[in-house]
């Protein structure tokens, strides 16, 4: 029996979360230390899975296949293919540095009275979290990913709104208020979208016989498993409604700049970088390869959604007057370049879509990382609080404008090439969404150069005169991820060559083929 690497890469971090949790209040440091060992051991993990995945090899590989509710035909099936791998590896790779710059968001506080904060629980649910977004990208079987789909949203509503973000104009009894708020509004939102999903997962039961994702889709491609075209519509649409919910799609979005908000800045990143994928996955995964022609009779209006939260997204980040939020529209937007290019049903579509989901990773970690940073030594997250920092802090203020030009897709960093992807594949197919779609980088020069114009130049406030630059932990945390950000820019063939043969077999499940060029290149 080999060796079950993908469930020991999701096990690791989840016997992490409870050995985290279990460390005496009194040694909160050895828990952060802890927590920080079990992340960088699954990185380890993760890079063997990334090693031994064959690009060329089977669809799903490193599979495991067990019997867990024999009566109703669930199985604990694992496996992944090059855009869960890929994935996979971007989660591990943030947790760590998660982590780091998460280091002393779980201190203890002065609030009049002394108020402790669970440090170990802090890292322990950053853990849970991870374990389950593992699994998530790794289930084969469509009962077990809707479990770990729902049930990441646990930790979440913790980090949430027991940890949320000490800086706050209106003191800490409003804070609390508003975290709340913005926890509960999360896990609303996202419970309903899997309740709708559950109905859609009982229905392809009845219809199927069994849970699982490859004996579906190859009974579906055989012609041995027939569905009513009225029938996988409403499946469609009750899987899709639950990835809009976490993506997050316009209009089912307004969850994500409350939670972002209220958050420590690693547990948004954590949100948008790392659980916000599961969404974009799953449509590849399960709307495109279970639902077919659903899919293909749902695109027109999807990649109308889709533009609509390019715009709207864009244009709200343009009006915001707090950091947190304005990063939190500008991932709105990028989301709908993402969904844009899955359904645009064109190779070059899918595979910026999906490298735009590892790029889109980086980019808003080292953006909202840097935020964070910026805000625990101001104590502010209104922008118009700053001014003149980079004149106190210019490697803070370097890095910053790195990550914001990485957000509006600069040529060279790591985004671009993902966006400009996703627009090739676009027009290729829907030129008028194309065409719109190209306004959202327009109005991304404009937050990102404001933002930036408005808190790091011009005269140096009071306020700031004092703020300290980047501390060795704080580089330690940015500067890796910087390099891979200008890395992947000038040099994406490495995620590429991993995700571009899932992405053919995709096609192939919806039955599309690239638009031919109007023009033959000369020969």
């Amino acid at each position: 029996m080999s060796f079950p690497l993908l469930t020991a890469t999701a096990a690791l971090p989840a016997i992490g979360a409870i050995a985290t949790a279990a460390v005496p209040a009194a040694r909160r440091t050895a828990a952060k230390w802890l927590a920080l060992l079990f992340s960088l051991a699954t990185l380890v993990l993760a890079i063997v899975v990334l090693v031994r995945f064959d690009p060329g090899g089977d669809r799903y590989q490193l599979t495991e296949s067990h019997a867990w509710i024999a009566d109703f035909g669930v199985r604990y099936e694992l496996g992944v293919d090059g855009i869960a791998v890929a994935l996979i590896a971007l989660t591990a790779l943030l947790i760590p540095f998660i982590v780091l710059a998460g280091w002393h968001d779980a201190d203890p506080v002065e609030t009049g009275s002394r108020r402790w904060r669970p440090t170990q629980g802090f890292f322990a649910l950053i853990l849970a979290v991870e374990a389950m977004v593992i699994l998530s990208f790794e289930a084969t079987d469509v009962f077990l990913f809707y479990i770990f789909f729902e049930a990441m949203l646990i930790p979440m509503y913790f980090l949430i709104g027991g940890f949320g973000d000490r800086a706050h104009e209106h003191g800490e009894k409003v804070a609390a208020t508003q975290r709340s708020y913005a926890a509960v509004k999360f896990l609303l939102y996202n419970l309903a979208g899997g309740l709708v999903m559950l109905a859609a997962v009982i229905g392809l039961y009845v219809v199927a016989g069994n849970f699982s994702l490859t004996e579906i889709a190859e009974a579906r491609a055989n012609g041995s498993l027939e569905m009513a075209t009225g029938t996988e519509r409403w499946l469609f649409l009750g899987f899709f409604f639950a990835f809009a919910v976490k993506a997050p799609l316009w209009p089912l979005h307004t969850w994500l700049p409350n939670a972002m908000q209220e958050s420590t800045a690693p547990v948004a990143v954590l949100i948008t970088a790392v659980v916000d994928k599961v969404g974009t996955f799953a449509m590849l995964r399960f709307c495109l390869q279970l639902f077919p022609e659903a899919s293909k009779w749902a695109t027109p209006v999807v990649l109308v959604l889709a533009v609509i939260s390019i715009i709207y997204g864009a244009l709200l980040a343009v009006g915001q007057r707090d950091i947190k939020r304005l990063i939190a529209y500008a991932s709105i937007s990028h989301f709908g370049f993402i969904v844009m290019g899955i359904f645009a049903m064109t190779s070059q579509g899918q595979s910026g879509a999906t490298l735009y989901m590892v790029n889109h990773g980086i980019s808003t970690a080292v953006l909202m990382l840097i935020a964070g940073f910026l805000i625990s030594r101001r104590g502010s997250r209104l922008i118009a609080d700053y001014g003149g920092v980079q004149k106190v802090a210019p490697v803070l203020a370097g890095t910053f404008l790195i990550g914001g030009l990485a957000t509006l897709s600069l040529p060279g960093l790591a985004p671009f090439v993902s966006e400009f992807l996703v627009l090739v594949g676009t027009f290729t197919r829907y030129p008028v969404i194309g065409i719109i779609a190209t306004f959202g980088i327009v109005l991304a020069a404009l937050y990102v150069l404001v933002l930036y114009q408005r808190t790091m130049t011009g005269p140096v406030k009071p306020e700031v005169a004092a703020m300290p630059d980047l501390r060795v932990r704080e580089i330690a945390v940015v500067a890796p991820l910087v390099v891979l950000l200008v890395f992947l820019g000038v040099y994406p063939k490495p995620v590429t060559d991993v995700v571009n043969p899932a992405v053919k077999q995709t096609m192939s499940d919806v039955q599309k083929k690239d638009p031919q060029p109007e023009v033959e290149a000369a020969k």
